[in-house]
């Protein structure tokens, strides 16, 4: 149930982003912006939130949202439209909104999912501990020799 309503939730979020971006930059049909919604919305949820998002981190996964949100749009709107400069705007429109949404649909997961936990291990944590040790004074320990 709680993938369905991500699934839902994201696939939203990605129709009115695609709406912004294709309607008011090309010539787009509302066909053309259903399966980019629905292209981004699985992929992204299989990429981004099943894979990068337990493992990376929330920033990681929405970084990699935005830029194959950004990637998807710009290369099959390349092929389906033929204004590039459309294309550009309506791309960098749509992958920001998405991930604005995926700011709180990651939030969303990470609070009420189980099988979405970080990954302590895979974190790096770099221990620079250092030993703390008084310095002795060589002058008198010379001194002393002499």
């Amino acid at each position: 149930m709680k993938h369905s309503l991500l699934l839902l939730c994201k696939f939203i979020a990605s129709f009115i982003a695609f709406t912004i971006g294709f309607f008011y930059f090309s010539e787009a049909t509302f066909v053309d912006v259903t399966t980019f919604a629905l292209l981004v919305t699985v992929v992204s949820y299989i990429a981004g939130d099943l894979f990068l998002l337990p493992r990376f981190g929330n920033t990681i996964a929405l970084v990699g949202d935005f830029l194959f949100t950004y990637l998807a749009v710009w290369i099959f709107g390349s092929v389906l439209f033929h204004n590039y400069m459309l294309i550009a705007w309506g791309s960098i429109l749509s992958a920001f909104v998405i991930a604005i949404g995926e700011v709180f649909v990651h939030r969303y997961m990470l609070k009420h999912s189980r099988s979405v936990q970080t990954n302590e291990s895979t974190q790096t944590r770099f221990a620079f501990d250092t030993e703390f040790g008084e310095d002795e004074d060589y002058s008198e320990i010379q001194k002393k020799e002499d």
